[in-house]
């Protein structure tokens, strides 16, 4: 099995992707600090963006701003790449950083509140 390098650094971007997502999800489900589960969130909203890039691309494609109006094939016999994931992962990325934001002030509140970041601690104490 011949691999060219553009079947390589498609293995590799989609490796990384779910790595990404991966990493993330453990942070998630094994650590108890509220930071480290925020950050873990990220991390899958980042790998998350990375494969979407990934699946809308293609290859010798050019973007569609430089593509004659109303046609799917360039001129100079490429094609041209969907803006739709790529539109799709920047409105993603702002409202993931909204989202972050959000959840660091919910930690920062509980924080206060409880003295402690860590859930089993919060789960303990008496309400």
């Amino acid at each position: 099995m011949d691999l060219d390098y553009n079947q390589i650094m498609s293995i590799g971007v989609y490796g990384s992707a779910i790595g990404l997502i991966l990493i993330g999800l453990y942070a998630v489900l094994i650590k108890k600090h509220l930071t480290k589960i925020v950050i873990g969130l990220s991390i899958i909203d980042a790998g998350i963006h990375l494969l979407f890039i990934a699946i809308g691309y293609i290859k010798g494609g050019t973007a569609p701003i430089f593509s004659p109006a109303g046609e799917k094939i360039v001129a100079n016999g490429g094609v041209m790449v969907d803006p739709v994931p790529q539109a799709l992962v920047l409105t993603a990325i702002v409202i993931g950083f909204a989202v972050t934001a959000v959840a660091l002030s919910l930690v920062i509140r509980l924080y206060r509140h409880h003295q402690t970041a860590r859930i089993d601690q919060i789960k303990s104490l008496k309400w």
